[in-house]
């Protein structure tokens, strides 16, 4: 029997933990955001490569609103169906966790049906290999507060600004976590890949375990 899909989340984080708008000054500027676009002046080989590696991974994709949107507007756009991202992108299924939205057209798009947490488990129990979420920060988080993330792969680029919507957010559980994966691109961004571990341990430093 094939194994079930794991749950994995990509992000570009901050180092003090803002996800909102990495990818251009347009691209979120909700609340007042101004700092869009900042992942662009750390960009590099390297960084390319490691995210055509993840997109190779994916059997499914699960989307916020947001994302859902953003991404739709941009890689159907990109017909070869050999480019890395926009082939998974615009081939597999694209699960999408909305609200507000009465349709999707984009290719093998699909609207979650009833409760979110349910539907996500119930993909989560379908053979293969990721059903892969990518920003969707919203979505993010009710999903760390079921406890539905498998692995966390974090870009951690060199940069602080000081306002915008945050990594972790009220209702995150506190759980271990074990650091499967780690190195750092030219232009210092750490690349990290995170696998929930179970609860929280907690001790008194110098004391043994």
């Amino acid at each position: 029997m094939d194994a079930a899909m794991e749950l994995t989340v990509t992000e570009f984080v901050t180092l003090d933990g803002v996800v909102q708008a990495p990818g251009g000054p347009g691209e979120d500027p909700s609340g007042g955001f101004a700092h869009g676009g900042w992942v662009q002046p750390h960009s590099s080989a390297e960084l390319g490569a490691h995210i055509v590696d993840i997109f190779s991974r994916a059997d499914a994709f699960l989307l916020g609103r947001g994302t859902y949107g953003i991404f739709s507007g941009y890689w159907p756009r990109v017909t070869s169906p050999d480019d890395p991202i926009a082939g998974p992108l615009n081939r597999l299924p694209k699960h999408v966790a909305s609200t507000t939205l009465r349709r999707v057209e984009w290719t093998n798009s699909k609207l979650l049906e009833g409760d979110t947490v349910e539907a996500v488990r119930r993909l989560k129990a379908s053979p293969g290999r990721e059903l892969q979420v990518h920003g969707s920060c919203g979505l993010l988080q009710t999903l760390l507060e079921h406890d539905l993330v498998d692995v966390l792969r974090l870009h951690v680029i060199p940069v602080t600004l000081g306002s915008g919507r945050r990594l972790f957010a009220a209702g995150t559980q506190p759980r271990t976590l074990r650091l499967d994966a780690s190195r750092i691109t030219p232009n210092g961004v750490a690349l990290l890949t995170y696998r929930f571990a179970g609860p929280l341990r907690v001790g008194t430093i110098g004391q043994p375990d």
